[in-house]
């Protein structure tokens, strides 16, 4: 298991984080490229064209490699690193996040609220289990991970009703295949940034 609460696997591309030096799996990890101004751009998508730089899903990792120039390191040339880089990642990263819930929905993969979500679990249907951060911990220690898959509970409620077209959400589930390998990885990243998991109160955390 690796951080971002993926399997590693094999053939999985690997890349070293300038921060810590360590060689790991691209799903825990953030890539930038230097813009064409010289400023340090991120590349949640890895589309960009450009020498990537990689830095692990954490805020502490990437303040440092800000403020002690290793981006301009890696980068071998001047880059300046934007205020609030940090910020600017997690709030992309929350934002794909949101989106990706979201269309599972749109497919019929994901359902929204408490008997819906606990009709899913008994079913054996769930693969991931998501809760709001910011929801009733006595509500939340209700329902349990599902049986060989994930629990993520690094978004608000809010940011999980945008997912479901709705004021709030606290407790939503996805079923296995479409995007929800994504939705994992995306949550894995996001739980990193964040440095907490909201508090996980679910029944048979694995």
């Amino acid at each position: 298991m690796s951080r971002g609460g993926l399997i590693k696997d094999r053939d999985e591309p690997e890349r070293r984080c300038i921060v810590t030096g360590e060689v790991q799996p691209k799903h825990g990890l953030i890539r930038f490229v230097a813009g064409p101004d010289g400023s340090v751009v991120p590349d949640l998508a890895e589309k960009l064209p450009g020498r990537g730089i990689w830095v692990v899903a954490d805020r502490a990792a990437i303040d440092k490699a800000a403020a002690k120039g290793l981006f301009s390191r890696a980068a071998k040339a001047p880059v300046r690193a934007p205020d609030g880089l940090a910020d600017l990642v997690e709030a992309g990263v929350a934002k794909r996040l949101v989106e990706l819930v979201s269309l599972a929905r749109k497919s019929g993969r994901a359902v929204a609220g408490f008997e819906k979500v606990k009709g899913w679990l008994a079913e054996g249907r769930a693969k991931v289990l998501l809760q709001a951060s910011d929801g009733s911990d006595r509500g939340k220690g209700k329902l349990w991970t599902p049986t060989g898959g994930r629990w993520f509970g690094c978004l608000t409620a809010s940011e999980l009703g945008l997912s479901f077209g709705r004021d709030h959400v606290i407790h939503g589930a996805l079923a296995a295949g479409g995007l929800t390998d994504k939705v994992i990885l995306e949550a894995g990243r996001l739980t990193g940034l964040r440095g907490h998991d909201g508090g996980n109160t679910a029944a048979g955390k694995e």
